[in-house]
């Protein structure tokens, strides 16, 4: 039997290894009460930011009550962003930093961002993606890597890893051992990734390697079935893929994170505390809950079934105190993150590193030359896609409102898959009408992985072959005749660059 004292020492442990992400712009009552019961660490999302000053507070809340607790973030400063969820990032993301392919400013733009982190108190960043995306229609990665080559991704990998933590934030690569050849969205369902260990050691392999001799701080494991590896297992809950391989063959002896444990990936089979459970005895040191499952009642559910799993024999406790003693490694290594100086936030005026990062990666096809700069206002037709999960829906995209603020007089719609069923009739009405005499701009985004919208951009450029395509997510066949741009990624900085291009005016 257990006494009392051993059942809260547990407890202590089982919080120690807990990441729980919460709702709200200050710190709930239930997370400060954890943090005093052993709780190591949160999660931020972007339903926890105001502004860089309000987080800055909120750590600092969070820190009065344990100096050396462990403040992550989902930031990877592209289409996926939490500091900027409501504006959208001032910072392109990983595939246009691999499209410049200059190590050198990668690096710095990630110190940028760790800068702006470090000040609002952030001590590890669950960034960035060293997938390699080497499935075009891959649901979930896409425009989040530096792209198809291992080599490209690799060297961009240690770069971005490299600025991040010179700023004194730690990098998480992520996700361990590559989600960029799968075709199934682990929010969602179980991915597989199919290629025989020779694949996965020349494809998938080289940027987390790049990663360790960068000098990573922690690791993501990804919610993923890699056969060659473990073909019962998704990786997270995988101790051949986490141990053996992670551990023992490439060496890496920091801290494992898991992905969000609530995806359905693994949650589906296996409850969120059954996940949490065999993720610790895979070999994961922290557990990431709380992008959806945010609720006071989680945290302490999945802390009760890592106590009663070492009662059972499930997880030994031996498996759950070196987990925690890594878990306090990293957090005595992060102890001394508090806001250091003034809370920097974007320059607006476009002159800063972000924007001028986004300019460089874009690229122009067709008759540019004699079609840029716009001579009129014209009218902006926007194709909207589902996105991932992983994407905050509040997060705004698009070039019609910079575009607006440079040629006054632009109009603009946005148009869904649902509203095209009368395909004809809704282009006829909304985007070909009023274009008439105008210049006609036709915004999409992942143009080739959705069919809709590839129908639907073909109808326009035919109607219109002298419209303007920007295509602000990966790169896919080129529409003939049309004059496109290629920002690389959906972010705001990336929507300037488009727009700067289009008005000709910076």
């Amino acid at each position: 039997m257990v006494s009392s004292k051993h059942s809260k020492e547990l407890r202590r442990l089982a919080l120690a290894v807990l990441q729980p992400g919460f709702v709200g712009t200050e710190a709930p009552e239930w997370v400060l009460r954890e943090i005093g019961d052993g709780l190591a660490s949160v999660v931020l999302f972007g339903r926890n930011i105001v502004s860089l000053e309000q987080v800055a507070r909120l750590t600092g809340q969070l820190r009065a009550e344990k100096p050396e607790l462990i403040i992550a973030i989902d930031e990877e400063a592209g289409d996926v962003t939490r500091i900027e969820s409501a504006t959208g990032s001032t910072r392109p993301g990983n595939f246009a930093l691999g499209t410049v392919d200059d190590t050198e400013l990668t690096e710095a733009v990630a110190a940028d961002l760790g800068r702006q982190l470090r000040v609002a108190g952030v001590s590890l960043d669950y960034a960035p993606s060293a997938d390699v995306n080497s499935n075009p229609d891959n649901p979930i990665i896409g425009v989040r890597s530096f792209g198809i080559d291992p080599k490209v991704v690799s060297r961009h990998t240690a770069a971005w890893i490299r600025g991040l933590q010179s700023a004194g934030v730690a990098a998480c690569a992520k996700h361990f051992p590559g989600h960029g050849d799968v075709a199934v969205d682990s929010h969602h369902g179980l991915p597989t990734y199919d290629a025989d260990r020779e694949q996965i050691v020349t494809q998938a392999l080289p940027p987390f390697r790049a990663a360790l001799d960068a000098g990573v701080r922690a690791v993501m494991s990804g919610h993923l079935l890699v056969p060659a590896y473990d073909p019962d297992l998704p990786a997270t809950l995988s101790r051949r893929i986490l141990d053996e391989l992670l551990r023992q063959e490439l060496g890496f002896d920091g801290l494992i994170v898991t992905d969000a444990i609530e995806m359905g990936a693994v949650a589906d089979r296996y409850g969120i505390g059954g996940a949490t459970v065999r993720a610790v005895a895979a070999g994961a040191d922290a557990v990431c809950v709380g992008g959806e499952n945010a609720e006071a009642g989680t945290t302490a559910m999945l802390a009760d079934a890592l106590v009663g799993a070492v009662g059972s024999g499930d997880l030994t406790e031996e498996r759950l105190d070196e987990a925690a003693g890594r878990v306090r490694d990293f957090a005595a290594w992060s102890a001394g993150l508090g806001p250091s100086g003034p809370v920097e936030t974007a320059d607006t005026d476009g002159s800063d590193i972000g924007f001028a990062a986004a300019r460089r990666a874009i690229r122009l096809t067709g008759a540019a030359q004699h079609t840029l700069p716009l001579s009129a206002a014209p009218h902006v037709v926007e194709l909207v896609p589902t996105t991932n999960l992983a994407i905050g829906k509040e997060t705004p995209w698009g070039v019609a409102v910079p575009l607006g603020e440079r040629l006054p007089g632009t109009t603009c719609v946005r148009m869904h898959h649902l509203e095209l069923r009368s395909r004809t009739t809704a282009l006829e009405t909304h985007a070909l009408v009023p274009a008439s005499g105008r210049p006609l701009v036709v915004v999409v985004r992942d143009a080739s992985r959705h069919e809709w919208m590839t129908h639907a951009l073909t109808d326009l450029v035919a109607a219109r072959p002298d419209a303007i395509v920007v295509e602000m997510g990966l790169p896919g066949a080129p529409v003939p005749g049309a004059v496109q741009i290629f920002t690389h990624g959906a972010t705001a900085a990336s929507g300037v660059a488009a727009a700067e291009v289009l008005a000709g005016a910076r």
